[in-house]
């Protein structure tokens, strides 16, 4: 019960956080209503009649399965603010588990993640109403096992990622480069079923990629598209997604103690 109470208490610290920082809500509402609105209508526009599925509907997904992937990734770099600020120590020092207070991070992270897919899916909503845009609250209900996995799996990735790196402003600087690539990567605008070699090594090798393949594999079940646009049986990418986490997350939490250990 004490190590519930103390997720909880870090999850909400970072929930919090969010509230208070309305410059960071705004943002992150600004870039998927570019994704979707500029790119996915532009390009459906110019080639959805030449593709066999709706090209708005494919980015809309992609782009909110990509969302909460990087958000809850890119909200991890607070690990960094705190050991800067010494409050991570005073975590650690806690009786508590360390994969408890890591754990928190990624529930709050992933709290945060939800909100700004509230706002993806109220633009959605708001398309839909002008341009050819699918979305049913029957597809929503059923993605939300997809929807929770993708925070995770960001998660674990960001605990990985943050672990390796010393200082707010590596992190700043390095981030951008181990997730952007993944957008084009993992199929968020562009089908990747077919790639050259080197492409296709690094888009399986992206965890992203199965972030967005499960959430559209749940989404499009049933929905005659769905073979166009999925790529594998959502319980292969939920196979892998578990095998990532697990992975990720064991050694991201023991790289990053290691760390605190040897300040």
């Amino acid at each position: 019960m004490f190590e519930i109470n103390a997720i909880l208490t870090i999850a909400l610290r970072d929930f919090t956080k969010l509230l208070r920082d309305r410059l960071r809500l705004v943002v992150s509402f600004i870039f998927p209503i570019i994704f979707i609105g500029a790119l996915g209508t532009s390009l459906q526009a110019n080639i959805g009649r030449f593709i066999h599925f709706n090209f708005l509907t494919f980015t809309f997904t992609g782009v909110l399965a990509q969302t909460l992937f990087q958000s809850t990734a890119s909200g991890i770099i607070s690990l960094i603010q705190d050991r800067e600020t010494d409050f991570s120590q005073e975590m650690f020092v806690s009786p508590i588990s360390r994969y408890s207070i890591i754990v928190g991070k990624i529930l709050g992270e992933s709290m945060v993640s939800l909100i700004q897919a509230l706002g993806v899916l109220l633009f959605g909503l708001f398309l839909s109403l002008f341009y050819s845009l699918d979305i049913t609250l029957v597809q929503l209900i059923f993605s939300i096992p997809a929807i929770i996995t993708a925070c995770l799996l960001g998660g674990a990735f960001g605990i990985l990622i943050m672990a390796a790196l010393g200082n707010q402003r590596s992190a700043n600087q390095l981030f951008p480069f181990v997730i952007f690539p993944q957008f084009f990567l993992a199929g968020v605008f562009n089908p990747i079923r077919e790639l050259p070699l080197p492409l296709l090594v690094a888009s399986r090798l992206a965890p992203m990629t199965y972030a967005v393949d499960f959430f559209r594999g749940l989404y499009y079940s049933g929905h005659k598209d769905y073979d166009q646009v999925v790529l594998y049986h959502p319980l292969f990418d939920l196979t892998i997604i578990v095998i990532m986490f697990v992975l990720m997350i064991s050694i991201g939490t023991y790289l990053f103690v290691s760390n605190e250990r040897n300040r």
